[in-house]
C-alpha cells in the first residue's frame, strides 16, 4: 500500500499549489493551477479525495 501525501506549497508567483506525491518521491497528480488562498487550494484537495476515488479510465481513440 502507498503512502502518498498531497505536498501544498507556494509556487514563485506567491500562489498556492497542491501535488500528490508517491512515497517514491515521484508526483502523482498536481493541481494544474495556483489558488489565491491556502483555503481554496485545500478544497481543492479535498475535491480529488471525494471525486476520484472510484473514477473510470477513459482512454482516447
Amino acid at each position: 500500500m502507498s503512502n502518498a501525501t498531497f505536498d501544498l506549497y507556494v509556487d514563485n508567483a506567491e500562489d498556492y499549489r497542491w501535488r500528490l506525491v508517491h512515497d517514491n518521491g515521484n508526483i502523482i497528480a498536481d493541481s494544474g493551477e495556483g489558488y489565491a488562498s491556502k483555503q481554496k487550494a485545500r478544497q481543492g484537495i479535498e475535491s480529488v479525495k471525494d471525486n476520484a476515488p472510484g473514477a473510470d479510465v477513459v482512454e482516447a481513440e
